[in-house]
């Protein structure tokens, strides 16, 4: 049976304790209801808590939060959404 295979994993810490963790895979099939061949889990973290997340989860699709928030999330491809991550990381941040 096929495996997924990582295409990144990476961690950057902002100088306020604050950091993101992201991480992608290729997988031989969707992970339903997405119709893509990634997986993903991009987030945010600030104290302890999720400020920011996307991902798709098995059952919910592509979705994002932003704070206490879940709404559906288009996926288009890893650059756009590690660019939408980023986007909302910068915005939440005042940059």
């Amino acid at each position: 049976m096929p495996k997924a295979t990582l295409i990144f994993r990476d961690r950057v810490d902002y100088p306020d304790g604050g950091y993101a963790v992201l991480r992608a895979w290729s997988v031989p099939h969707p992970v339903a209801p997405s119709e893509h061949g990634y997986k993903y889990s991009v987030v945010y973290i600030v104290r302890g808590q999720r400020v920011i997340g996307y991902d798709n989860e098995r059952g919910k699709g592509d979705h994002r939060h932003l704070r206490t928030i879940e709404m559906p999330y288009q996926f288009v491809s890893l650059r756009k959404l590690l660019d939408d991550f980023r986007n909302d990381v910068k915005q939440e941040r005042g940059e």
